[in-house]
């Protein structure tokens, strides 16, 4: 069946930064009163936005205003910060992903361990709210509005990182600046040189890089594709004063496909094999992985050499985790070696978390739920989060399971809506509002 998609098209004409990709994708429809809570979280900052005219375009201006001083962070302090702050997964994985993107190129440019590296302007308040705002917009556009976008994929044309030198606090430094080259060079964007001022940021970098690369369509030269129709158009704001609009543009392109149902992932597989490690200090090391970011964990029964038995520990993460947590799986089982297994290949389907309100035993609870979906929308699964629910139980006195009975029917009650069929696999329009 040929069904339409929906594609991200961004147009880094004047270059990029964190406050024009979060303006441009608010004028889409990204939710600024969510972008503001989860930054003002992170960061000790307070976010403002207006509407602001650059060469007679309009276009949405943000600005996160640090309320504190000085203040540069290792990449560890900053990812426990993001973590800490009760973020849904998403973001928490996004923005640790981009942090890392610019913690490689900083590390390599000044010859520096990523464990002793110091942010310098991309550790203040001010820039790490950005890489929050601008990972909540796309988190938002792409997973809590999906019913109303359906974006599938994003492109992106050239960038321009403009010309001369900046300033910075290693001095002046030509343009691009080292740190922004080393993120063009490793993520392959394409980008041309025009203008007598920095126009690409590494914050503005970083993400264009990691978002790209997520969402699959990556860099075109022209528009890749025709589109049937613009669905919408935002212009976010740089803030300075330049001959050519100082905008960056971002577009929904619908046009006509057989879009893929399940979704592409880069992970990594860390195996170890273990036989003199209690069950207590496993359980504990897989509790601990998961939260320190783990996609998944579990441990395998072996019969070793001499009919010993032992355990096999395998974490499925990302890849720029991988190191980091080989390290804790080291030092907490004193294991030898941990296998690194790299794979391009994993499939998935698209999960979001959503909340469902139950009454039982006369007692309100709000119960998040898991919702996996294809990439058409359909939704496939609920389940409801069993913690949630044992809590529910305890507090009412209902057995747990008539508690997650009752939590994923209410969930499936809500989310029917988004089914058309059992063997169908297409997108049921809300409404001709949406």
């Amino acid at each position: 069946m040929i069904m339409t998609q929906r594609t991200l098209f961004i147009e880094p004409f004047s270059g990029a930064s964190g406050d024009m990709i979060i303006g441009s994708l608010i004028d889409l429809g990204a939710d600024a009163d969510l972008i503001r809570r989860y930054a003002e979280r992170c960061a000790d900052v307070k976010f403002s936005m207006r509407r602001i005219e650059r060469s007679g375009i309009s276009a949405t201006d943000i600005c996160f205003e640090e309320r504190s001083g000085n203040n540069e962070r290792h990449l560890n302090e900053i990812i426990a910060a993001v973590r800490a702050a009760g973020l849904p997964a998403e973001i928490e994985n996004d923005a640790a992903e981009v942090f890392g993107i610019i913690a490689r190129a900083e590390s390599k440019v000044h010859h520096t361990d990523i464990d002793h590296l110091h942010f310098h302007e991309t550790g203040q308040d001010d820039a790490i709210a950005d890489i929050i705002g601008c990972c909540t917009a796309f988190y938002d556009l792409f997973t809590n509005k999906y019913p109303k976008l359906h974006l599938s994929s994003v492109r992106c044309l050239p960038v321009n990182v403009g010309g001369g030198t900046v300033h910075c606090m290693h001095g002046e430094l030509p343009v691009p600046a080292p740190a922004v080259l080393e993120i063009l060079k490793e993520s392959g964007l394409p980008y041309y040189s025009r203008g007598d001022r920095e126009l690409l940021t590494p914050t503005g970098a970083a993400v264009l890089a990691y978002f790209t690369k997520k969402y699959g369509s990556g860099t075109v030269s022209g528009s890749g594709q025709t589109p049937e129709k613009v669905i919408a158009v935002g212009y976010g704001s740089g803030k300075a004063e330049t001959k050519s609009p100082n905008v960056l543009r971002t577009s929904v392109l619908e046009t006509a496909g057989t879009p893929e149902l399940f979704a592409k992932d880069e992970i990594e597989i860390l195996e170890t094999n273990v036989d003199d490690v209690t069950g207590e200090v496993i359980g504990n090391l897989i509790e601990s992985l998961m939260k320190n970011g783990a996609r998944d964990a579990a441990v395998i029964p072996l019969t070793m050499k001499k009919g010993r038995p032992g355990q096999m520990i395998r974490v499925v993460c990302k890849g720029s985790d991988s190191q980091r947590l080989a390290e804790q799986i080291i030092r907490e089982t004193g294991t030898l070696g941990v296998r690194v297994i790299p794979t391009k290949h994993r499939i998935t389907v698209e999960r979001e978390i959503a909340e469902t309100e139950i009454s039982v035993a006369g007692k309100q609870f709000r119960i998040p739920v898991k919702i996996a979906r294809l990439s058409d929308g359909s939704v496939i699964h609920v389940s409801a989060e069993y913690e949630n629910c044992r809590t529910a139980a305890a507090e009412s006195g209902i057995p747990l399971r008539d508690v997650i009975r009752i939590a994923e029917e209410e969930a499936n009650r809500i989310y029917k809506k988004y089914w058309i069929g059992e063997n169908q696999r297409h997108w049921k329009e809300l409404t001709n509002k949406n």
